[in-house]
């Protein structure tokens, strides 16, 4: 048993000590990041679940949408530092209005949130926010912080489990529950604020307006209301992404910045 204890604490601290070597740096925001994937293994990723993505939903029959969309897309990722990324902006013909991002540059809109961008600009800001979260390398560290939270809880549950193993499972449970409330919740929070504030700055060096990117979140946030999406006391702290509100806060903060670097692109209004 004190081998095994001892085993165990020497692979939490390798844990940690990986942790500290593989942390990088968020030009934009300088927060750090912790990466144990390489590039290329979080793009085939990315490609392998898009394409079962692509055969699972269909894509739009709009012309004119999705035109739209792909000129948008190449528009914001001109402006973005990705150069190694597989860019593909598909259109998808899904009611729910949402978007998202897969690792390498695989960026899905659903034509259920056309009516609430309901502009260029305003579809600038939603998929300014996914590239965001593609050059920023999200999904990568995603991946990453669960590997060390497994491997947390496996050391957790060796030293906590009793002899035998007997309340392995009440740890493993408490483990998994407490990550997921201090750390996973928060840090899925964390990242989509980051994505708000640098899809900001990408939509202006791209020519959009960034003062759209306020209009779209006061129309998604009525959406939200009148759809009854609200949560309230102790439930926000199980969201995934922060309070519409917030982030509407957070934009008008960031906005000085990003007008400052906005030049109207030729033919806009």
């Amino acid at each position: 048993m004190k081998i095994s204890r001892c085993w165990w604490t020497w692979a939490g601290l390798a844990v940690v000590g990986i942790a500290l070597v593989a942390c990088m740096t968020v030009e934009e925001t300088g927060r750090k990041q912790l990466i144990l994937l390489s590039a290329d293994q979080e793009m085939k990723m990315g490609l392998t679940a898009f394409e079962e993505t692509k055969k699972q939903i269909p894509q739009s029959k709009d012309a004119a949408a999705t035109a739209l969309v792909q000129k948008v897309g190449k528009r914001i990722a001109a402006v973005a530092n990705m150069p190694n990324a597989q860019w593909e902006f598909v259109l998808f013909e899904n009611k729910e209005p949402n978007a998202f991002c897969l690792p390498g540059g695989k960026v899905g809109i659903n034509t259920g949130i056309l009516p609430i961008t309901r502009d260029e600009a305003g579809l600038a800001t939603v998929m300014s926010h996914e590239v965001a979260h593609a050059t920023k390398r999200h999904g990568a560290e995603r991946v990453s912080r669960a590997m060390v939270r497994q491997s947390g809880g496996e050391v957790a549950t060796a030293l906590l489990g009793g002899e035998g193993g007997k309340n392995a499972a009440l740890v493993a449970g408490v483990y998994g529950m407490g990550t997921q409330l201090l750390e996973a919740l928060p840090h899925s929070r964390t990242q989509e604020t980051e994505a708000d504030q640098v899809g900001l700055l990408y939509m202006a060096r791209a020519g959009y307006d960034p003062e759209a990117a306020i209009g779209f979140w006061q129309r998604f946030a009525e959406y939200n209301r009148r759809a009854g999406n609200t949560s309230s006391g102790f439930s926000r702290y199980f969201r995934t992404h922060p309070t519409d509100e917030q982030r509407i806060k957070d934009l008008q903060l960031w906005l000085p910045r990003a007008k400052a670097e906005y030049r109207p692109a030729a033919g806009s209004p």
